[in-house]
């Protein structure tokens, strides 16, 4: 069963008198947080049920009638325990229930994950061709000085882009995944940078009253880590891509792509609030991220000052997503 979507197209996420019935919070509460549904053994459930999300596993959900929205996560990080967790976390924040897959690349072979968390939790793309999902999300990958055609899995990523537009309703990428789709729907090349962009800047909401950017405030942090970078003056007009989101220090952060049914998000604001911290160690101090410790100070606990801004992003992704995927799921795709 597909709850009942609100009357005259309003985009507000909601509880309807079911989903009410089956969380444990009044009627009324309409912000209230509704379960993502993720394997029953992911080590992502303990942390996300220790910050109070609320996580329903395969055995509570298949006594459920109703049709969660199906979000798969194409994860091209190294560490994918971390991002699985980051993006659950963000996902699991809305009131809509979420049954959440995680892909891999077929042929690929991830050397900074277990094999065993891979081949528990993981599909291969190659195995979900013929299925249809609501929302599709593609991470970044520590591939960004590489030319994209020298990427060994490019060849298949390239063909689950393809797949997207036939087989997905909502398309997010992040980062060197938001790269690498404008660069294969859009022919749009990335720029190596001198020095990494790292850090936590102001960005500006270009287009406050679209559904992505609506309740984000005028200015409003996000964290960055690259690389590369992808240029507005190399943007093609009259493709309708629309820039939502800029910094002065570090350019392009988000970008809608109506025509692909895409948002492109070049930085992280799924990140964790130790996660620049954690990167800055792994490097060895290379580089201290901008605007990040307290005074500049590595030794000094960082804040963070963009987790209502992420919650608000993926909430209102999730929820266009909700609010225009067909209630038929065979229909997903269809022009």
């Amino acid at each position: 069963m597909w709850p009942q979507r609100q009357p005259n197209g309003a985009n507000a996420p909601f509880l309807t008198a079911q989903m009410a019935r089956r969380c444990p919070v009044a009627a009324d509460q309409r912000e209230a947080p509704v379960p993502i549904r993720i394997a029953d053994n992911l080590p992502a459930r303990r942390t996300l049920e220790a910050e109070g999300v609320i996580v329903m596993g395969e055995t509570e959900a298949a006594r459920q009638d109703i049709r969660p929205l199906r979000i798969a996560l194409l994860n091209l990080m190294p560490d994918k325990i971390t991002t699985e967790t980051q993006i659950a976390r963000v996902l699991g924040a809305t009131p809509l229930q979420v049954e959440f897959e995680l892909l891999r690349i077929s042929d690929h072979v991830s050397k900074n994950t277990a094999a065993g968390h891979i081949a528990e939790f993981y599909r291969p793309w190659s195995e979900v061709g013929a299925e249809k999902f609501d929302g599709l999300i593609v991470t970044g990958a520590p591939v960004e000085t590489i030319p994209y055609e020298q990427v060994t899995y490019w060849d298949e990523l390239a063909r689950i882009l393809d797949w997207s537009q036939t087989h997905v309703h909502r398309l997010l990428t992040v980062c060197w995944g938001a790269m690498a789709a404008l660069y294969h729907f859009h022919g749009v090349d990335k720029h190596t940078l001198d020095t990494k962009a790292s850090g936590v800047f102001p960005h500006w909401n270009r287009a406050p009253a679209t559904p992505w950017m609506r309740g984000l405030p005028d200015q409003f942090d996000v964290p960055v880590s690259r690389w590369s970078e992808v240029r507005a003056a190399d943007l093609p007009r009259d493709t309708g891509l629309t820039v939502l989101a800029t910094s002065d220090e570090v350019g392009l952060c988000l970008i809608d792509d109506p025509a692909h049914r895409a948002l492109h998000m070049f930085n992280h604001l799924e990140y964790d609030t130790m996660t620049l911290a954690n990167e800055y160690a792994r490097d060895e101090g290379a580089y201290v991220p901008r605007h990040y410790f307290p005074g500049d100070d590595p030794a000094a606990r960082p804040l963070n000052t963009w987790r209502g801004n992420g919650h608000i992003l993926f909430g209102n992704w999730i929820n266009e997503v909700y609010q225009t995927t067909p209630f038929d799921s065979s229909a997903i795709g269809e022009r």
